[in-house]
């Protein structure tokens, strides 16, 4: 097992790449680590310390049951009976205290007093008396840990933040486009016939209430009367001109947009999730920031394809929604605190778990993680990491690629 390191040279690497970083940040850079000797191994697998004739073979067991330490005691290399030996090991964990051992005999070896949880890495204290003499020995075991200096982690833009008790929000996807509301368009036609003399307004102009469109010469009192605008909003047809009869047709729609529908479709495995006041964040084709909104209405038609329209109302003050646009919505369907949480921006893999790692001072450590439910943005955390622990969020994957450079094993 190698000891913790400042930052391996990928790391140092990545951070040199990073062109707008001052040249007078100082950086400890670390030298190649010197390639320790593998630690002797007894015939149960386990690491052979030795004091004199008297030897213990230490192992971590964890076939069947969980991880715990079993001890194997020779002196002068005949077997020693575990009952005439007095053990004790304290492990030195990295900002999480120390776990002290206690052995008792089982057969032919000492079996640990408490489960050795992940992370196998700590300070390991050894003390054995045996025959009125004390054996001590002193080791790291350290795995899934680096070191890196608090300006380089800044210059890398390594961010923390603190576990602890998070609002989940989970949510559905569903899909959709933006629609009209009824009402929002109106023809205008004149009440009375004759000759456009005037047209005040063209295609795409705005308008407000109240505002003159037409002024028509009545064909049968011969006075000119104005044609004004019921509504605000954008001609979006103009189908007469000055000099035409009016004839009793639609001359005019003027299109209000201050308001969009969005429609979206939810299939029946979803029926029972979505109600009416379901919290929903839209993304709409050529707006650049999410759109928040409720579900106001069910159709009560069942599309062929056996989706259910619910509607979505979308203000449009500042005029950047048009007609058709594309909707990719989330629909909240549960919401529910929890204890413990970390934001899922953080998790990496290492080995068969699923991490964060944990911030003390200067030092990172993986914690394997026992997870729950989950939302877009956090997951709960059932164990494996103490609440009120710094971890990683934003860029974790530059102290994972650190740490797998390291080439640390899982030495039992």
């Amino acid at each position: 097992m190698k000891n913790n390191k400042i930052l391996s040279s990928l790391s140092l690497a990545i951070l040199l790449s990073f062109g707008n970083i001052s040249s007078n940040i100082a950086i400890a850079a670390s030298t190649p680590a010197v390639e320790e000797a593998e630690p002797e191994k007894g015939p149960n697998r386990g690491r052979m310390l030795r004091d004199g004739k008297f030897a213990l073979e230490l192992a971590i067991f964890e076939t069947g049951v969980p991880p715990e330490f079993r001890v194997w005691v020779t002196n002068d290399g005949k077997a020693v009976a575990p009952t005439s030996v007095d053990l004790n090991i304290k492990l030195t964990r990295l900002g999480d205290g120390i776990d002290d051992i206690n052995f008792v005999a089982q057969g032919d070896i000492l079996k640990g007093d408490m489960v050795i949880y992940e992370p196998h890495s700590f300070v390991v204290n050894i003390n054995a008396t045996y025959q009125g003499k004390t054996h001590q020995w002193q080791y790291d075991n350290l795995e899934g840990r680096t070191t890196i200096e608090q300006a380089v982690a800044d210059a890398m833009e390594i961010q923390t933040e603190i576990a602890g008790a998070a609002t989940l929000h989970q949510t559905i996807p569903a899909f959709g486009s933006l629609s009209l509301p009824v009402g929002s368009q109106r023809n205008i036609a004149a009440r009375f016939e004759g000759e456009i003399t005037k047209l005040h307004v063209g295609f795409g102009d705005k308008v407000k209430k109240g505002q003159t469109l037409l002024t028509v010469e009545s064909n049968e009192s011969l006075k000119p009367y104005a044609v004004k605008s019921p509504t605000s909003g954008v001609i979006t047809q103009q189908l007469a001109n000055s000099g035409e009869q009016t004839n009793g047709r639609n001359l005019l729609t003027i299109t209000n947009n201050n308001l969009y529908i969005a429609k979206l479709a939810i299939y029946p495995t979803d029926y029972q999730k979505v109600k009416i006041g379901s919290p929903v964040t839209l993304e709409i084709d050529g707006v650049d920031a999410q759109v928040s909104g409720v579900i106001s209405f069910t159709e009560p038609k069942v599309r062929d394809d056996q989706a259910r329209i619910v509607w979505v109302e979308v203000p449009n003050e500042e005029k950047t929604m048009f007609e058709g646009s594309f909707v990719k919505a989330q629909i909240e369907v549960a919401t529910f605190d929890v204890p413990l949480a970390v934001k899922r921006v953080g998790l990496q893999a290492f080995r068969d778990f699923t991490v964060v790692y944990a911030k003390v001072g200067e030092q990172y450590e993986v914690r394997m993680l026992e997870l729950g439910r989950k939302d877009g943005q956090w997951i709960e955390v059932l164990g494996g990491l103490k609440a009120g622990t710094e971890y990683v969020t934003d860029n974790s994957y530059i102290l994972k690629a650190d740490i797998e450079k390291s080439g640390a094993s899982h030495d039992h």
